[in-house]
């Protein structure tokens, strides 16, 4: 892509600017910790993504080495609109000849969550008209849409009324490392699988054991950070290197650095009871050229054996919405079982999606965080194993929870209690009310159906109690009659009515 008139914030050389760097929910803190050790500065932590500032290099090594970003963003203008005329006036006060010439194809990514602008695309349209006008206004001619691999592809970001256009520095998403030659029915994203290995703390100091690889995607991205290979090494081309500025000389000397790169002492092993994920596993391994480090083999992990070494457990089994298993519960039962009986001692992390998957595993977890994976609001959850009962563990001092987890597991607690993805904000604002209605008119008739009943029990308890029979003669059974039903309606206010008149 030719054009003298070039001119991005990267563009000066040696100058900072800002960028955005694109994660999933939940690995924001993970991203935040890679940035910094890559050298950034005001470094910003947001909702699924990280703002920071740095000069060209950092742009090209966070491409390269970032492995929990997404995509690279450099955004080019900040602005609020309140309609989709505001957004296309704001886009035609840029000067896209220093971005474009005629013959530039580009495209337009959009993201918006905002009440006002419900429809991502439409907003998309308004930015690409914005600057298809002003091309044609100034050089009689319209430079060419291309959505595919154009030379420049944009993004808008609206979230409520503000408003971020940006340069995509990174082209095609960041988790298509390149090394996936073959994939199993609903593969596990690359970026999150390094984000899962990073949460758990794992840096190659044990053995790695997945005994549901699926296409070997946990398996190869704990290779790459045990061996410290950059996850673009296998990429075959980046939206920056279409760039007229593009620095060849800087990235080739940032391609061949390996001085990040070390030895690995331990080892990694994949299983799979299907045959097929263990050969499309076996591929990807071998054009990842990690066969050394990754042993992939078919064995169904209710054969599961203590390990002879110490080795730690990371796994994505099924949970029963892309992919399931014919009796998914007993899978979860047998899942508890391989690791309370088979894998004592050792640490274990699960990431699933329902509840009632993780209850069959019977084993109280130590530390759960949320994570999604596409748009399933999942969990990614520790369990410490221990011989023994829970309680005589306990009795002798024991423990499965750090005071470090103890917090965590407080933060997210809090964090889950506020959330409601279900609530998009691009959904119908009168919907979204709707819904809150029909909510508080269910916790009210649950309310009043839980009084009546404890009103119906208290009095069938009091009838069929002994002390009708005894009390059913003499003088006292006046008294006793007006003490005891005196004494139940303060009771009963007291113990049943109290706790359901807080507002909930």
């Amino acid at each position: 892509m030719e054009n003298d008139r070039w001119n991005t914030p990267a563009s000066k050389q040696g100058e900072e600017f800002e960028m955005i760097a694109k994660t999933f929910q939940g690995l924001e803190t993970v991203l935040a910790t890679e940035l910094i050790e890559l050298g950034a500065n005001n470094i910003q932590i947001g909702r699924r993504m990280v703002s920071f500032t740095g000069d060209k290099e950092l742009l090209y090594r966070a491409n390269f080495q970032l492995r929990t970003a997404i995509r690279i963003l450099m955004p080019i203008k900040h602005f609020r609109a309140t309609s989709a005329d505001e957004v296309y006036d704001a886009v035609q006060e840029i000067d896209w000849t220093n971005y474009l010439t005629n013959e530039t194809t580009f495209a337009v990514d959009s993201v918006v969550f905002s009440t006002e602008f419900r429809h991502s695309k439409f907003v998309a349209y308004k930015v690409k008209d914005a600057i298809v006008d002003q091309m044609r206004e100034k050089t009689g001619e319209r430079p060419n849409i291309q959505i595919t691999n154009p030379d420049l592809q944009l993004h808008i970001h609206i979230a409520e009324y503000d408003c971020t256009l940006s340069l995509d520095t990174s082209g095609e998403s960041l988790h298509r490392r390149g090394y996936r030659q073959e994939t199993v029915e609903a593969p596990l994203n690359e970026v999150l699988a390094a984000g899962i290995i990073m949460l758990t703390g794992w840096k190659g100091e044990c053995d790695l054991i997945d005994p549901m690889c699926g296409s070997g995607t946990i398996a190869i991205e704990a290779a790459l950070i045990a061996r410290g290979i950059a996850p673009g090494v296998y990429r075959k081309e980046y939206a920056f290197e279409k760039w007229p500025d593009f620095d060849q000389e800087l990235f080739d000397a940032i391609y061949e650095d390996d001085s990040r790169e070390h030895d690995f002492d331990h080892h990694i092993y994949g299983y799979d009871i299907n045959r097929n994920a263990v050969a499309i596993a076996t591929t990807n391994v071998k054009a990842a050229g990690l066969s050394k480090e990754i042993t992939i083999a078919q064995k169904d992990f209710a054969d599961f054996k203590q390990p002879a070494e110490k080795a730690i457990i990371i796994t994505n089994p099924p949970y029963g919405e892309r992919i399931s298993a014919p009796d998914l519960l007993g899978l979860y039962k047998m899942i508890g079982s391989r690791f309370k009986h088979e894998f004592t001692g050792g640490t274990a992390w699960v990431l699933s999606y329902r509840e009632e998957c993780f209850d069959q595993i019977g084993l109280k977890p130590s530390l759960r965080t949320p994570l999604f994976n596409g748009s399933l609001e999942c969990e990614l959850r520790k369990y410490q194993m221990f011989s023994g009962k829970f309680n005589d563990m306990r009795a002798e001092g024991g423990d499965i929870k750090t005071a470090q987890e103890r917090r965590m597991m407080a933060d997210h607690k809090r964090f889950k209690q506020h959330r409601d993805f279900k609530e998009k904000l691009e959904d119908n604002p009168h919907d979204r009310f709707k819904r809150k209605e029909d909510r508080e008119d269910i916790r009210r008739s649950d309310r009043k159906d839980f009084r009546r009943e404890n009103r119906e029990e208290e009095r069938r308890d009091f009838k069929r109690g002994n002390d009708r029979k005894t009390f059913k003669r003499g003088d006292d059974r006046k008294d006793f009659k007006r003490s005891n039903r005196e004494e139940g309606r303060r009771d009963f206010k007291r113990d049943s009515g109290k706790p359901y008149s807080r507002k909930r």
